[in-house]
């Protein structure tokens, strides 16, 4: 998702530095972009000199310190707590005073994030949909010290990316994967009691429900390590029941099923 919030960043002309903690993970980055703005040039939504301009507006580094310039830094790392806490101990660091850390987080406390740094008040939440360049919505979650002007500024930022900007407050899963993951969980109970096949569970909420994909292959597609995860702030924040992962779930996570990333998940890819 890192590399698609820098493709529509770097589309909506801005200069982007793109920071990975290895040059492995930045070139595939920048083969993805690459492969997504093709597409777009093949279907003549785009010329091939504007997407060599995207491309080179995109600067690839390891080194965390080379952000320092920014005016707003938007994190897309692992849905761990831990990892997220280190890295916004890190921004705080290396970033100017002014700067907005934003995280893309799906699930996680914005408020946690923002105490961990000197500036609560420029600490918000901007949870991106994936594929990031298709999907149109951007959830904007304010944490308790996130101050006004940090917050119209980022409403406006993703304005000017071609997103559409809607709030919610800082609580566990905000309100698309509050909503979301339980569907997707309760999907995977159906299949661990042998309701019904794994094709079966899908087709009837894509025929049914006119959903464009079915909760397990949806499920797939995002990782099922990611919806674990969701599904265990959503337990550990609420302390209801009714967010317990589906054991399914945890012994496929366990077993490195994780979904179309590894090749195996619910389905084989």
């Amino acid at each position: 998702m890192g590399a698609g919030i820098a493709q529509v960043a770097a589309r909506a002309g801005f200069a982007v530095i793109m920071r990975d903690v290895a040059d492995e993970f930045l070139v595939r980055g920048v083969k993805a972009i690459d492969k997504s703005l093709q597409r777009d040039v093949d279907k003549e939504r785009l010329n091939a000199d504007e997407k060599g301009a995207i491309i080179a507006r995109i600067k690839t580094t390891t080194d965390i310190g080379a952000l320092s310039d920014a005016f707003i830094v938007v994190e897309a790392a692992t849905e761990d707590l831990a990892i997220k806490t280190e890295i916004f101990r890190s921004l705080d660091k290396v970033t100017k005073p002014d700067a907005i850390l934003a995280s893309n987080t799906s699930s996680i406390s914005i408020t946690k994030l923002g105490a961990v740094t000197r500036r609560p008040d420029k600490t918000i939440g901007m949870h991106f949909m994936n594929p990031v360049p298709v999907m149109k919505l951007v959830e904007i979650i304010r944490g308790a010290a996130t101050s006004d002007p940090t917050y119209e500024q980022v409403r406006s930022l993703t304005e000017r990316l071609g997103k559409i900007p809607l709030d919610c407050q800082d609580s566990p899963g905000f309100v698309s994967n509050r909503v979301l993951m339980p569907m997707i969980n309760e999907a995977i109970f159906a299949l661990h009691e042998g309701v019904a096949t794994r094709e079966s569970i899908d087709g009837i909420m894509k025929l049914g429900m006119n959903h464009p994909m079915g909760p397990l292959a949806l499920a797939d597609f995002i990782g099922l390590d990611v919806c674990l995860a969701i599904m265990n702030v959503l337990h550990d924040g609420f302390g209801d029941s009714k967010y317990r992962p589906c054991p399914l779930l945890k012994r496929y996570v366990d077993a490195g099923w994780l979904g179309k990333k590894s090749g195996r998940g619910f389905y084989e890819y």
